[in-house]
């Protein structure tokens, strides 16, 4: 693809997400998610290979459907109580639309069923942008309607995204639908806890690009795509593949680890809100997430492939190029010192 070309989708992308972060408009918000959605299904099909056309075809089917019940349920709330701005949408059954539509758009569960498949079909930079870009916008008028949803449909989303996300991870072999199910778990803890303390939800979403973003570049870097290529990474860069079992337990949300400082702050205000239960099924939901995340790391660092030799192990003889790699993986894996300022902030 041309850069040029390249350099206009990418302008679009930013363009169509800013768009709807400034815009107080139902109208405009919509023209920037569909901005935003136009401009990454060129980066999708530039493979020319039959799963990249799939996906990019399942993907804009998914984001017209969620698109067009956003504008049904827009012009439906602006036809009864005679305003578009976003943050006063009155209406419940219209909220409630647009609610649904936005975690299509997301890939909450149980509208979750194309996100793994889509990822599944794409190349790493781009899924890269799927998982983490393009839930930007659709969050931000998440974020703005929340206080008017029914707190009953955020909890029942996120306690389902979460359960989903572990279930679903369990039996996966490949590593892009195994990042598909952490997104869909991850975006759970966001949905669950935006009713009580939207602050942390930032946090989250937040700590959940830079741990995503990092995994997605790792796995570019190493140019693994299944769990059994993973045994074999350390013959290419050694530091990467311990550095990225750490942002594995990271994203599992082992302390003391980054990962930890997000779940650990959301049990503990969903316990001061008195929902224990509810609680108790995000913890247990994630050791399902974590059992997935630790049968990558035994990989990456328990096996040994066969007829590996080391004194021929490419990284002696190449330049080291992962040092942003490298960066955003410290930074993946040592923030939770900070975890006072930023109970501090969110209070």
């Amino acid at each position: 693809m041309s850069p040029y070309v390249i350099t206009i989708l990418i302008s679009s992308l930013g363009i169509g997400t800013t768009l709807t972060f400034a815009s107080s408009h139902w109208l405009l918000a919509w023209m920037g998610l569909e901005i935003n959605t136009l401009a990454i299904i060129p980066l999708m099909a530039q493979q020319h290979h039959p799963r990249a056309v799939e996906a990019a075809t399942k993907y804009f089917l998914t984001q017209a459907t969620a698109a067009a019940m956003i504008l049904f349920a827009s012009t439906t709330d602006a036809w009864t109580s005679g305003q578009w701005n976003i943050t006063q949408i009155s209406h419940p059954i219209s909220t409630a639309t647009i609610m649904l539509a936005l975690a299509l758009k997301i890939g909450l569960a149980p509208t979750h069923f194309w996100l793994p498949e889509v990822l599944q079909g794409l190349d790493l930079t781009t899924g890269l942008i799927l998982s983490t870009w393009q839930k930007l916008a659709p969050f931000a008028l998440i974020y703005q309607i929340a206080p008017n949803t029914n707190p009953t449909l955020l909890t029942a989303l996120g306690v389902t995204s979460a359960l989903v996300g572990g279930w679903g991870g369990l039996n996966q072999t490949q590593l892009r639908k195994i990042l598909a199910y952490s997104s869909i778990a991850h975006l759970g803890w966001m949905i669950i806890i935006l009713h009580f303390m939207p602050s942390l939800t930032l946090l989250n979403l937040s700590i959940y690009i830079l741990m995503t973003s990092t995994m997605f570049l790792v796995a570019k870097t190493l140019s693994a795509t299944k769990i059994n290529t993973l045994a074999s990474t350390w013959t290419k860069t050694p530091i990467l593949p311990a550095l990225a079992m750490l942002t594995l337990l990271s994203l599992g949300g082992l302390p003391p680890l980054t990962g930890f400082m997000p779940k650990w702050l959301i049990l503990q205000e969903l316990t001061k809100q008195e929902f224990p239960l509810m609680a108790t099924m995000m913890a247990m939901s994630a050791l399902l997430s974590l059992f997935f995340y630790l049968r990558l790391c035994y990989t990456m660092s328990l096996t040994i492939p066969p007829n590996t030799n080391n004194s021929t192990s490419p990284w002696r003889f190449k330049p080291n190029q992962t040092t942003p790699t490298t960066t955003m993986l410290i930074a993946s894996i040592s923030m939770l010192p900070i975890t006072p300022a930023i109970m501090a902030l969110t209070s």
